[in-house]
């Protein structure tokens, strides 16, 4: 069986713990732990990437900005 989990360090408690071992009890398991980068996984596609970058221009060029009503934030 294999696996993924994707979640912040600070969600890791003792019943994550106990749920991962009563998945794989009595099984020799790996575990591999890295720091996900979003902005990597975010421009991996060409639609995405083009889209992220083009919205990058617009703000940094100050065009197609759209500011939404205030009031709801206060």
């Amino acid at each position: 069986m294999n696996a993924i989990y994707q979640v912040n360090a600070d969600e890791l408690d003792q019943q994550f713990l106990d749920a991962l071992k009563a998945m794989f009890k009595n099984k020799e398991i790996e575990i591999t732990v890295y720091e996900r980068d979003e902005t990597a996984y975010l421009l991996r596609s060409p639609a995405n990437r083009e889209r992220l970058l083009r919205a990058v221009a617009d703000v940094e060029s100050s065009q197609n900005i759209i500011l939404p009503e205030q009031e709801q934030f206060q």
